[in-house]
Formats: C-alpha cells, sequence, structure tokens
C-alpha cells in the first residue's frame, strides 16, 4: 500500500475516516437483521395467540349452534314421550296391546313427521314390544335383560339415553331414549322408548363444519360415551374415560375449554363443550391443533417474505455501500499519494469533486431506503386490510345483529321511557272487560281467563296503551308457562301501602294482580325477571323486553311491579298503579282515536311513493282526513299523471324512487309549470332533508307524525 505524498503547502488536504464509516454501516446492517427480526418473532408469537383466540371463538360458536339444535331435538324428544305416557295414561301390558292398532297410528302421528326419530316403541314391564310406530303388529322382541331398559326403569321418570346401536328393526344407528311409566301406585308399567338417528345429527354436523375435517363435533353422554360425532369414530377406537374431558363432564361442568389429545382418532385439539340444559348430555366442538400450526405457519410465511424483500434490499444496499467504500478508500489513497506536490487549486477542484460524489451518494440512499420504507409500510397496510384470511362469515354476522338492532331499538323505546306516551284517567272496571277478548287471544284459546274487577275501583292514571301492551306481554308470558286447560286470573283491588311496608314507594294504588298456575320461576330468574334483554327462553324465540315493558309503564303511570313465584305452582305479577283523584274522564278501550275518524271527503292528494307497504300506510291516514287518494309509483308517474290534466289539493312525494325524475327533480318540475300546485317531500335521508331545502316547500322526515301530515292537507 502507497503512503501519501507530503501534503501541499497551498492547501491541506482533507482526511477521512473510512473505519467509522465502515463501522456505521456494519451497525445498520447488523441492525436491519436483528430489529426485523425480533419484530417478526413478537409477530409471530402475538399471531399465534391470535389465531388460537379466533379459534376458540369459532369452535365456541359451533359449540352454541350445536347446543341450540341438541337442546331442540331432546325438548321435542321430552315432549312427545311426555304425550305418549299421557295417552298410555295407566293401562298395563294386556291394555295396551289390544289397543296396539291404534296406539301404532297414534305413534306414528307424533313421531313419523321428525327426520331424527327412527321409531317410537312401548315396552311391557317384562322388556317386551307392545306397540311400535314403524311395525303393526309388533314383532316379538324383548329386551329385558338390555342395560337400557333395566336402567331407564330404575331411574324413572328421568330418561335414560343409551349408547348408539344399530337398531333390531330400523337396521339403522340409532341411540335410544327411554322414559319409564310409573302407575299411580309407584308399580312399574313399562318404558316409552324413542329411537333417535344417529345420522341425523352427523348430517347437521357436516353441515355446520362444512365438512372440515380439521373440525370435530360430537353429541356425548356426561360419562363420556359418544352418541353422535363428526368426523366419525375410526374403527377399533375406544375413548378413555380418564381423560380431563371425562373427568370435566362427569364433574357436571356447564361449560368450558380444553386443550387435550383425543384418545379416539389421536388428534390433539381444542376444545369447547356445552352442557345441554338439564339433560346429561354434551355437545363438544374441536379444532386440529396441527390445522392451527399449519395455518399459522403459511401467515407467518407470508409475512416473512414481504418482510425480508425490503430487507435484502436495505442488505444488499449496504454490502454495495460497504463495496464501494473500499474502492473509495483505495483511491483515496492513491489520490493522496499523488497530489501531494500538486498545485492548490487542483487538489481543492478534485476534493470538491469526490464531496460532491459522495454528496450524491448518500442523497441516493436515502431516497432508495425511503421507497424501500414505503414499499414495507403499503404492502403491511394491504395485508392487514386484507385481514390475511378469508373475513366472510364475521362479516354476516354483524350484518345479521344490525339488521335485529333497529326492530330491538324500536322496542326499547317504552323501556327507555322514551315512547310518547298519552295519559289520561281510566276506569278500569270498564276498561278491563273491554279488553277480555284480545287478552284472552294473548293468553290462548285453551286458558281460562278470568277477570275479577269490583265496582268501586279507582280511576288511575296512565296510557291505556302501554297498559294494554303490559297485560298482553304478561298473558304471552303465561302462555308459555301454563299447561293445557290453565288458568289465567287478573285481579284488580284498592290497596293503601304504607312506608314501613315497602320502602321504595308509598300511597294509594290500585294493584292488578295476574296469576297463572303454570311452571313458576326460580328465585334466580323472578329477581332479573325485569332486567331489559334477559329471557329464558331459547334463542330467536324472545327478546327480553316484555317484562322490563311492563316495569316501565307501571312506573310511568306512578307506580311499579312485583313478581312473586313459586316453581311448580305458578307466577303473580303485580302491577301498581297510583290511584288518580282529579276529574273523572272515563276511557273506554277499543274505541278508535280521531284519527280513525272517515270525515266527509273535501281533498285529493297525489302520493308518489315506491314503497307499497309505505303508500298503503299513508294513503290510509290520508283518507281518515277526508282525502281522496291516488297512489303512483315513481315520479315519472307523478308528471306523467299531472301532465295529463288531473288536478289535485296536495302532491305528497318521496325523494327516493326508481326512474328519471326523484322527488326533488318532480318539486323543481311542478314549481316551473304549476307554480299555484301544492307539493309536500318526504324522505328518510338526513342528507336528503338538506338537499330540498332549497325548494322551500314542507318536507316530511321519516318517520313523520300524524300532525305533521295533518297540517298539509288544504281545508283541515
Amino acid at each position: 500500500m502507497s503512503h501519501p505524498g507530503p501534503p501541499s503547502p497551498d492547501l491541506p488536504l482533507p482526511s477521512r475516516n473510512f473505519g467509522a464509516t465502515r463501522r456505521i454501516l456494519s451497525i445498520v446492517f447488523a441492525a436491519s437483521v436483528v430489529i426485523p427480526l425480533a419484530c417478526l418473532i413478537g409477530y409471530a408469537y402475538f399471531s399465534y395467540q391470535r389465531d388460537i383466540s379466533d379459534v376458540s371463538d369459532n369452535i365456541d360458536r359451533l359449540s352454541r349452534v350445536a347446543e341450540e339444535q341438541a337442546v331442540k331435538v331432546m325438548d321435542l324428544n321430552q315432549e312427545m314421550a311426555s304425550r305418549i305416557i299421557e295417552l298410555l295414561g295407566q293401562g298395563d301390558d294386556d291394555d295396551i296391546h289390544a289397543r296396539e292398532a291404534t296406539l301404532h297410528r297414534e305413534l306414528d302421528d307424533i313421531g313419523g313427521g321428525y327426520p331424527q326419530v327412527a321409531a317410537i316403541s312401548v315396552l311391557g314391564v317384562n322388556g317386551s314390544l307392545l306397540a311400535s310406530s314403524r311395525f303393526y303388529p309388533a314383532p316379538p322382541v324383548s329386551i329385558h335383560e338390555r342395560d337400557d331398559f333395566l336402567t331407564a326403569r330404575a331411574i324413572r321418570p328421568k330418561p335414560y339415553f343409551a349408547t348408539p346401536l344399530l337398531g333390531r328393526l330400523t337396521k339403522s344407528m340409532v341411540f335410544n331414549t327411554a322414559i319409564g311409566r310409573t302407575a299411580s301406585n309407584g308399580a312399574f308399567l313399562g318404558i316409552v322408548m324413542i329411537a333417535l338417528r344417529q345420522d341425523y345429527f352427523v348430517r347437521f354436523y357436516q353441515e355446520l363444519t362444512s365438512q372440515n375435517p380439521v373440525l370435530l363435533i360430537g353429541l356425548y353422554r356426561d360419562d363420556g360415551s359418544i352418541l353422535a360425532r363428526y368426523p366419525s369414530i375410526p374403527p377399533g377406537a375406544n375413548p378413555a374415560s380418564n381423560t380431563p374431558f371425562g373427568q370435566a363432564l362427569r364433574a357436571g361442568d356447564k361449560a368450558g375449554h380444553l386443550k387435550m389429545l383425543s384418545t379416539v382418532d389421536g388428534v390433539e385439539r381444542f376444545v369447547a363443550y356445552r352442557r345441554l340444559g338439564d339433560y346429561p348430555l354434551y355437545v363438544v366442538a374441536g379444532y386440529a391443533q396441527h390445522a392451527v400450526i399449519m395455518q399459522w405457519w403459511q401467515h407467518l410465511a407470508l409475512i416473512s417474505g414481504l418482510t425480508a424483500l425490503p430487507c435484502i434490499a436495505v442488505w444488499l444496499l449496504i454490502l454495495f455501500s460497504l463495496r464501494r467504500l473500499q474502492d473509495e478508500q483505495q483511491a483515496w489513497e492513491r489520490w493522496q499519494s499523488e497530489v501531494g506536490l500538486r498545485l492548490s487549486a487542483e487538489a481543492s477542484s478534485r476534493h470538491l469533486q469526490r464531496m460532491g460524489a459522495l454528496g450524491n451518494l448518500v442523497a441516493n440512499v436515502a431516497h432508495d431506503f425511503n421507497n424501500l420504507l414505503m414499499v414495507v409500510s403499503a404492502n403491511m397496510v394491504l395485508v392487514r386490510r386484507k385481514g390475511f384470511r378469508d373475513a366472510e362469515r364475521e362479516v354476516e354476522a354483524v350484518e345479521r345483529a344490525a339488521a335485529k338492532a333497529e326492530s330491538v331499538a324500536r322496542r326499547l323505546l317504552s323501556v327507555a321511557r322514551k315512547q310518547p306516551l298519552k295519559q289520561e284517567p281510566l276506569d278500569l272496571a270498564s276498561w278491563l272487560p273491554a279488553a277480555e277478548g284480545l287478552l284472552q287471544t294473548a293468553v290462548g284459546q285453551n286458558t281460562e281467563l278470568d277477570i275479577e274487577v269490583p265496582n268501586d275501583i279507582w280511576p288511575v292514571f296512565t296510557d291505556a296503551t302501554e297498559i294494554e301492551l303490559a297485560l298482553i306481554n304478561i298473558a304471552l308470558n303465561a302462555r308459555d308457562a301454563l299447561p293445557p286447560g290453565g288458568r289465567f286470573t287478573i285481579r284488580c283491588e284498592n290497596v293503601r301501602v304504607m312506608a314501613d311496608d315497602e320502602a321504595e314507594f308509598h300511597g294509594e294504588y290500585v294493584r292488578v294482580s295476574l296469576t297463572d298456575n303454570g311452571d313458576g320461576m326460580s328465585e334466580a330468574v323472578a329477581a332479573r325477571a325485569f332486567e331489559p334483554l334477559f329471557t329464558t327462553k331459547l334463542s330467536g324465540t324472545g327478546t327480553g323486553l316484555g317484562l322490563a315493558q311492563v316495569l316501565a309503564a307501571s312506573e310511568q303511570a306512578g307506580g311499579t311491579a312485583r313478581i312473586d313465584s313459586v316453581i311448580g305452582e305458578g307466577t303473580t305479577v303485580s302491577l301498581y298503579l297510583r290511584r288518580y283523584e282529579g276529574p273523572q274522564v272515563p276511557v273506554v278501550p277499543g274505541k278508535p282515536a280521531d284519527i280513525t275518524r272517515v270525515a266527509e271527503v273535501h281533498s285529493s292528494v297525489l302520493v308518489a311513493e315506491d314503497n307499497n307497504e309505505v303508500a298503503a300506510a299513508v294513503a290510509a291516514v290520508l283518507e281518515t282526513f277526508g282525502c281522496s287518494v291516488r297512489i303512483v309509483g315513481s315520479g315519472d308517474e307523478a308528471w306523467e299523471v299531472l301532465g295529463s290534466g288531473h288536478t289535485f289539493d296536495l302532491v305528497l312525494s318521496d325523494v327516493q324512487m326508481p326512474g328519471k325524475l326523484t322527488g326533488i327533480d318532480l318539486a323543481e318540475q311542478v314549481r316551473a309549470t304549476h307554480p299555484l300546485q301544492k307539493i309536500a317531500l318526504m324522505t328518510g335521508y338526513a342528507d336528503e332533508l338538506e338537499r330540498a331545502r332549497h325548494l322551500h316547500i314542507p318536507i316530511l322526515a321519516k318517520p313523520f307524525n300524524i300532525d305533521e301530515l295533518q297540517s298539509l292537507v288544504p281545508g283541515l
């Protein structure tokens, strides 16, 4: 290596620390390796935890759906068994044998329409088949030594769920549900056995999982025995009962999650299980761990690839800079040895050129590095927005919940005390008997309805519609709890509540007690009955707003509501309505409001609305004002009607309609050609309200009240 010559006496040669630059580039190189790797490791950990959480949510949803399906089947199964036991009555073997033909038809009527039912059998005290829904006459079959017969006889009247077997009569895999019959004196009368098809549950589980082999759904007994399972049990498999899963089932846990190695097929799974109400059954949903790991690896490989691309570019750039630095150092050292004795001007010029080149290099590196970082950032945003996987199911779940929210919100208006009220004095002595027909319909024709209202009952001050809705809500709840032929009683009485008796309210009230002799409810359920959105009904059959509305209506009437219930004896809901002591203005139920009175026709209205239901409703209201109404389905039709020479006292048009003319377009043309024509618009969109304000015409925001509509009709 040549040594630098002596510096020029006119201009000292600049010095360069190539070692420091090389160290800086080496540190940058190390950081470009360590930092992305650390981020990738952290991301991998949190991604795996998120995947496990997603799997847990997925199997939780599957177990809930499977639970709902199984509970409905088992409840229906229990109901069929109860009907059959009631049908058989106290009949012994001889009596049932004598009625075999009739029982065969009735059993077929009860269970023949359900795809899950393979057969219904009635067995005698000695296990012999007395009647069957599938065969007549019943073949000579006896199961007196079989486990399901012996166990059902021992635990009657509780149902017993037997392990699957190949049906001797149905020739298909079934599992029997057996319920023992007991005479009034406690003697054993036989067994009612309903055979459920195993493949009915398997097909449902296949559809639920879309036949995804990594998913598992099964129906288990609480001792770990498998009643139905998808995927099917491998031949020769022998499930072990001493697993954590089996221990959880035997412990009677209501629900839970486990990670366990299956003794059936040797697959390690994440498992969610749920107990089916009070039945000794569980539904189980599982997800294979190897599938989670595989999906996680694939996702991690994608992210690693996207991360590696800019990192490799940075590494190549740094290696290129080191190579250039080495070349530059060599050139720098040669240049120092050659220019030592040159003129100061020439040395200065070369120095400026090299510094300019170095500046361009740094600028290019910075520019390229920023471009690479931009690529990384943009791709990360795209990848995150795509979610790395198909999220269609989650999007659809949100859309379904949003679709239901509107209807629930409307019902919550009353619960939230935001429903407009029309409070008037109400004479219950005349009002309640007049509402008997509506309440009888609500409680059901098979229920006996009694209304007891003394003539001296105090008047109350309330909204009759809200109280009527409260009574209907209670009647509907009673109908679900009452057996056929039950009794529903409404009793009114004047009460004086003292402060020391009721800490929350006191004074003079009318107590309206609604009593049924149904199933009743537990203390825990009764304590929460008035809570909004609390319901004990099956999913999809109740919103939990009925009793909440009852409490709200009572409190708006100046009182409150109470529940007294005993399991097996019935329930009483008491409405305390504060006594009204003002001028007596009795309200008669069933009398339509003034809005329904048909007046003499004196105005004509053209309604332009593409929604038939909305148009019909508006027309009905206008007709009660005494208007003659003509309905068209678009702005184009409305313009044609007006252009043909027809005249109207009012044109009422929606803003959004099919065709060329919107409501705003129609209003502009009417204003331009028929300046004396009265026109109004209606819309459900806030932005359309703003667009239409420049027309200076009446605009109704949907939903609008009757007064707003009535004020537009000329002559009213």
